[in-house]
């Protein structure tokens, strides 16, 4: 769906403005809270006489030290004759992209309800000040908390505010770095909408049929295997996983080719568009979140539909490995063996522990036929890595240090925090099986069950010595409750993270 709100840089001041919600930035300091009035009227020194009280008073009154996103507001009335407006007090913190993000995304909120809001935040970057990174991250902040999806047949809540305004001493200026927030934002927005789409809509076909449209929207070139051609082609375990659903598997190629490309990357996404966990069925408590199994597969189709815009130089190949996970006569067992694209059979010990099966079939086919420099796969894979991490963190597993380490600061730079995780090599003899070249769930007991490690060791089977990094994000992948960033439902975790480090490789 798309954002109800949009973000303009403007010239003239706060004074002039005729939104209903106009907010001044309050900066955290040594030496405590600071409002930053430039902007707010042609002579910074006349705002005290439209307040009720003097700036500096109002800090006081109402307890702020600047912190990201706190945030008071209070009646005004900015000019003689003029109808009050609610004027607010936002925490910015020192500044930093990651506290504008937090500021942005308290202001969409506490805009909710209202026509629209302005704000004098380019303000706080004085001349030769890098603000770009700010003005993007607060961008993204504010339109990410402004996010709604429903299929309600009346509105629930406050809508968001139609726009917000960024009063600038540079309107021109701001436009890249608000455009480029607004991108970041709406990749994942994309991402969300795939994710929170119903199951009973959303099956293997619909999705394929969406990458479709995406790659259409965005230049790039697409390519699909129905159940026919992935029979033809080997796609063994995509296959078995989708067997026992009335409504069969897909995969999906995309492919972004810029002019000279530095590189080329394959991202794989996880597709299972519904998981009951097939005859290994999962509780139904654990089930009610299963619409949002397919997040890989939806950020990396919002992360392919961007990189044209953000001017990335790197060539993309995107695959997408799309089943319904379900139960019927015809659905695989515990015990059966599958042959996989490249070859290597697989008893399946676990029906629920499909992800990495889809995943296997489409790295494979990375490797053999996409002669790719980096492979990374991102998948809400494992209940483990969200026990082991919160939900507020993504589990990050690589071969390869250097690009384990990009990854990670691409996730610092989005506010999409990571952990790198070990690939302890003991473990990977829980993956033999007596009767086929692996197992799809661990086999020796005297390692417990790490559960995280041993899916992404599985998966590494099939990286074919390419350097490679898997996102388990089951814990980040879904939020319960809408707040800062977040809307209760599927988050879209690791498209920002995946778009900054693309489109900022040489």
């Amino acid at each position: 769906m798309p954002f109800a709100t949009e973000i303009h840089p403007v010239a003239g001041s706060l004074a002039d403005s005729t939104a209903d919600l106009v907010v001044l930035p309050v900066r955290s300091g040594d030496d405590g809270p600071v409002a930053v009035a430039a902007g707010a009227c042609d002579a910074p020194a006349d705002l005290d006489t439209l307040l009720p009280a003097p700036l500096a008073d109002l800090v006081a009154h109402y307890d702020l030290k600047g912190r990201p996103g706190e945030f008071a507001q209070f009646p005004a009335r900015l000019g003689q004759g003029r109808e009050l407006v609610r004027f607010g007090l936002l925490g910015v913190g020192a500044a930093t992209p990651a506290d504008l993000r937090t500021a942005g995304a308290a202001l969409a909120r506490a805009a909710k309800g209202r026509t629209r809001a302005a704000t004098t935040l380019p303000h706080l970057f004085g001349p030769g000040e890098p603000g770009e990174a700010g003005l993007t991250a607060f961008t993204e902040g504010a339109l990410l908390a402004s996010y709604t999806f429903t299929l309600a047949a009346s509105p629930k809540g406050p809508a968001p505010a139609a726009a917000i305004e960024l009063v600038s001493p540079d309107p021109g200026a701001a436009e890249g770095p608000v455009g480029r927030g607004a991108a970041l934002a709406g990749a994942t927005a994309l991402a969300r909408d795939l994710i929170n789409t119903p199951s009973a809509e959303k099956d293997p076909a619909w999705l394929a049929a969406r990458a479709v449209e995406i790659a259409g929207d965005a230049g790039l070139a697409a390519t699909v295997w129905d159940e026919e051609a992935l029979e033809r082609d080997g796609f063994g375990a995509i296959l078995a996983v989708g067997q026992g659903s009335a409504r069969p598997p897909r995969l999906v190629r995309l492919d972004y080719r810029p002019d000279d490309p530095a590189g080329h990357v394959v991202l794989v996404g996880k597709g299972v568009t519904f998981d009951t966990g097939g005859l290994s069925l999962k509780p139904n408590d654990n089930m009610k979140l299963m619409k949002t199994d397919m997040s890989g597969a939806a950020i990396v189709l919002g992360v392919l539909s961007a990189l044209g815009g953000l001017g990335a130089r790197v060539r993309v190949t995107g695959l997408i490995a799309v089943a319904e996970n379900s139960f019927s006569g015809a659905a695989q067992r515990p015990g059966d063996v599958l042959t996989t694209y490249d070859g290597r059979t697989v008893e399946v010990l676990n029906t629920d522990a499909e992800g990495r099966l889809v995943m296997a079939d489409a790295m494979a086919y990375a490797v053999a036929e996409c002669a790719p420099d980096t492979l990374v796969d991102v998948a809400t894979l494992t209940g483990a890595a969200k026990l082991a991490l919160g939900t507020g963190i993504g589990a990050l597993f690589s071969t390869d240090d250097t690009l384990a380490a990009e990854l990670a600061a691409a996730g610092d730079r989005s506010g999409e925090q990571v952990w790198r995780m070990p690939l302890v090599e003991e473990y990977a003899a829980t993956l033999r099986s007596p009767v086929a070249d692996l197992a799809n769930i661990g086999t020796s007991p005297e390692f417990g069950r790490p559960g995280a490690t041993e899916a992404a060791l599985f998966l590494r089977e099939f990286a074919g010595g390419v350097p490679w990094a898997h996102f388990d994000i089951a814990g980040p992948g879904r939020s319960m409750s809408d707040d800062g960033l977040l809307t209760k439902g599927g988050t879209g975790f690791a498209t920002r993270l995946l778009l900054r480090w693309l489109s900022e490789r040489d």
